[in-house]
């Protein structure tokens, strides 16, 4: 695994466990030479992040649409992307990812995790999709998951291939050992 995407909020949220564990992110990968791609922004759990593998000697690709572009403040980074728009920027994003993690965040990064995860119970990549739980601020959505699992709207075997976890520690473990389970959406 050489490049990872994370979704995360460009706010840092009210508890000041989001930008700490922003900060061990960033300190995790930096240290395992992974390359982080991520949304291009230089606020909130964004800023921190890239900021922090920036300052860790780690490799950052930002990928921003030309509207956010004009809006939100950039620092440097090892490299700018700047597209179109958010359907051009979520594909870069797609392309150049090994695997794709989500962070604390907004309606934004729920959309990313959603598009993701919804990509690969298709078919369209067999990549990891992991859901990092911090604070239990997912823990709604993932009851929301079970509870479409059991009203037969979502199987059991896609919701297995979530991965969520609170830790960073064995993270890598868990997205190398991932082995995605394609079912046709007709076979029931």
């Amino acid at each position: 695994m050489k490049n990872l995407c994370v979704f995360c909020g460009s706010s840092a949220g009210n508890n000041p466990v989001y930008s700490r564990t922003a900060i061990e992110l960033g300190r995790y990968l930096a240290g395992r030479s992974i390359n982080l791609v991520y949304g291009g922004g230089d606020v909130g759990l964004m800023g921190i992040l890239s900021s922090c593998i920036m300052e860790n000697g780690g490799h950052v690709t930002g990928i921003i649409p030309e509207l956010l572009h004009a809006m939100v403040p950039h620092k440097k980074i090892s490299e700018l992307i700047v597209v179109r728009d958010m359907h051009e920027r979520k594909s870069l994003m797609y392309r150049m990812s090994d695997a794709f993690l989500c962070m604390p965040g907004g309606i934004g990064s729920l959309d990313e995790l959603m598009e993701s995860f919804t990509w690969q119970q298709l078919g369209y990549h067999s990549k990891p999709v992991c859901v990092l739980n911090v604070n239990g601020y997912y823990s709604a959505l993932i009851n929301q998951f079970k509870f479409m699992v059991a009203e037969g709207f979502l199987r059991r075997e896609h919701l297995d291939s979530l991965i969520v976890t609170d830790r960073i520690d064995g993270l890598f473990e868990l997205l190398e050992s991932f082995k995605v389970k394609h079912l046709s959406k007709i076979d029931r």
